[in-house]
């Protein structure tokens, strides 16, 4: 226990920030680390490195992560804006580099080497983006005469221009959908809801027509013929692993799934520990997301109030895409699962951008007083 006498940094910390949330976010950080024991050695053997090599890596990028988090989860809601835009501009300009000095893997140049490591821009641009376009709906909100609607669709351009130009159609995508969520929440018309629409099915069919390795994924879910070796392998996978699955260690599918220490971790985890540990896994992702909406229906910030949404948002559909892809549900999309595949960009930027929800759903005197009601969901009541 903290002493309410103690006024230093960590004991306000201590004291403001959501716990529940916090203990959910670490949950899945380290569970992803023990869960990369069942995907990555088959992964390490195949291309003829140490068996541990990429559980090593795992843990190196787990412990800044956490570290950044916590740190991040520290600011205000000023520092943390003040830290998106800062980060929104390294990685514009990282976005920018990929295009001329970036390593090319499987059609895509999406990464850069650093200091020995492969940085991938589009992960870090995210959370950035996310909160600075927060901060220009509420700052239109407050004074009309601000144009921020109009800031928010150029920065909604530049970004989709530089990822289309990789090609990334999935963050892409990604991105697309939690503007467009936090466009609704600012409170647009039917006329923009209609015309957002129009520009983004006339978007689907361009991508559609013009990139070929996106029809012929399309066409592969659709019709179900062509090359669908892995989404078919991992529904092998999650069907061998039953209610309780094989075992830790015991999954087979895994040896001959060339991402199962990626994209295809969760057929992996439903192989050896069965479809009930994934559905734990499921609540956790869906228990982070209903308490920062909920968290979100509390505060008086519309800054705030939509930062800590699209954060949720963003999280939470970058979750869906990749369980639904593990599930045949959506067209094969190489996106991770936050804090649970392996990557070390995805871990870094999700703790970032993790760090920042903390940060906007700590305690603040100037928030409304609430009452709970089961599983942290908040009911708001005026200020006594």
């Amino acid at each position: 226990m903290v002493s309410r006498a103690d006024k230093s940094l960590l004991a306000e910390w201590w004291r403001t920030i959501d716990k529940l949330l916090l203990s959910a976010l670490l949950f899945l950080m380290f569970a992803g680390f023990l869960m990369s024991f069942a995907g990555s050695p088959p992964v390490a053997e195949r291309i003829g490195v140490d068996e541990f090599h990429f559980i090593k890596r795992h843990a190196v990028f787990l412990i800044p992560a956490v570290l950044i988090m916590i740190g991040f989860s520290m600011f205000s809601p000023k520092q943390v804006r003040r830290t998106a835009f800062i980060l929104f501009g390294f990685s514009i300009l990282a976005l920018l580099a990929t295009l001329f000095i970036g390593s090319t893997a499987k059609g895509s140049s999406r990464w850069i080497y650093i200091a020995g490591f492969t940085l991938q821009p589009s992960e870090f641009v995210k959370p950035a983006f996310v909160v600075i376009t927060a901060w220009l709906f509420a700052e239109h909100a407050r004074r009309p005469d601000i144009p921020g609607n109009l800031f928010s669709i150029i920065l909604l351009g530049i970004v989709a221009a530089l990822l289309m130009a990789q090609p990334d159609f999935g963050q892409t995508m990604l991105i697309g959908l939690v503007w467009g969520a936090l466009f609704f929440m600012a409170g647009m018309s039917w006329v923009w809801i209609a015309g957002l629409a129009a520009i983004a099915i006339g978007g689907m069919l361009i991508a559609y027509f013009m990139f070929s390795h996106i029809a012929s994924r399309i066409n592969r879910f659709i019709t179900g013929e062509g090359d669908n070796y892995q989404v078919d392998r991992g529904i092998d996978a999650i069907v061998n692993g039953g209610w309780l699955g094989q075992g830790p260690g015991e999954g087979t599918v895994k040896n001959i799934l060339p991402d199962s220490h990626t994209d295809f971790l969760f057929a992996v985890v439903a192989e050896e520990f069965g479809i009930i540990a994934c559905m734990l896994l499921v609540a956790i992702f869906a228990f982070i997301v209903l308490r920062g909406l909920a968290k979100s229906l509390n505060e008086n910030d519309a800054y705030v109030r939509m930062a800590v949404s699209g954060l949720v948002l963003l999280f939470g559909f970058q979750s869906m895409i990749n369980i639904g892809v593990n599930l045949k549900l959506l067209p094969a999309k190489g996106m991770t699962l936050p804090f649970i595949s392996y990557g070390g960009s995805s871990m870094i930027a999700m703790a970032m951008g993790m760090g920042f929800l903390l940060a906007l759903t700590r305690s603040r005197p100037e928030r409304r007083k609430s009452s709970s009601i089961g599983f942290g969901i908040h009911v708001a009541r005026p200020a006594e």
